[in-house]
């Protein structure tokens, strides 16, 4: 496992691209509405990376889990789609449920964050899994402090799902963030206080809750991206960068 631990002067430079980053999220939810193309958000994504002078994680991006490269800036997951969402031809109708995950790099530095939503009419317990996940991502931010562990973030997270009588997925998760979008180490989505790495200041991760309404099975599409539920049920996805510091964690893609 090779980790990097970032100086003060790096994190200040890292700020740039968790604040575009956070900027495109902001401007994607405004934007998505019922009639919305998925390919309209993509491309709203792309121009905005191109005039930022960034560069997409995602267009080349081809890990051994997908068939890539991916080919498009966005992440988009509709309803029982929940992470990975290839864009497509599909206009959001009302109540959709959809999850965007964006990172770049700006100046070489990485961000990366992810955010759910409702477009139209929304269910409640469509809300209520957003807000699980966003509840487990401040829970899991709350205790990334120097001298914690990896498993307590993962245990944050799992006390948060659990408590709302959710089942917890941890094939993927969190990652370190840095020169690149996947780094070490890994931040699954559960686990037990006190274990694994310690943590430190000028350590850079990104924290991901991801959770399913009525399963942690997952399958993927034909598309060799796209990750569903495997009963249908919907999903949601909240992530913040962060760098763990001497005092507060700074949150890096935080949205106003």
């Amino acid at each position: 496992m090779a980790i990097e631990l970032r100086t003060p002067a790096q994190i200040d430079e890292m700020r740039p691209a968790g604040r575009f980053v956070a900027e495109v999220l902001t401007t994607l939810t405004e934007a998505a509405d019922v009639g919305v193309n998925l390919l309209e958000l993509d491309a709203l994504a792309h121009r905005m990376i191109t005039e930022r002078g960034a560069e997409s994680c995602y267009i080349d991006y081809a890990p051994s889990f997908g068939r890539g490269p991916f080919g498009k800036v966005l992440c988009t997951s509709v309803n029982d789609a929940v992470l990975h969402g290839l864009p497509h031809d599909y206009a959001l109708r009302d109540g959709d449920l959809v999850s965007f995950d964006f990172a770049v790099s700006v100046d070489g530095w990485v961000s990366d964050s992810a955010v759910s939503i409702v477009v139209g009419t929304p269910r409640e317990e469509d809300l209520r899994l957003i807000d699980i996940s966003r509840q487990a991502l401040d829970a899991a931010i709350a205790v990334a402090r120097p001298g914690r562990s990896i498993g307590d973030i993962g245990a944050a997270i799992g006390d948060v799902a659990r408590g709302h009588g959710l089942t917890i997925n941890t094939q993927f998760g969190g990652h370190g963030v840095g020169r690149t979008m996947h780094g070490d180490p890994h931040i699954p989505n559960d686990g037990r206080p006190g274990r694994g790495l310690k943590l430190k200041p000028g350590l850079v991760i990104a924290i991901e809750p991801w959770f399913l309404q009525t399963t942690d099975e997952i399958v993927m599409d034909p598309d060799g991206w796209t990750i569903r539920s495997a009963d249908g049920s919907r999903g949601a996805h909240s992530e913040h960068t962060i760098a763990i510091t001497d005092g507060d964690p700074v949150v890096f893609t935080a949205r106003d």
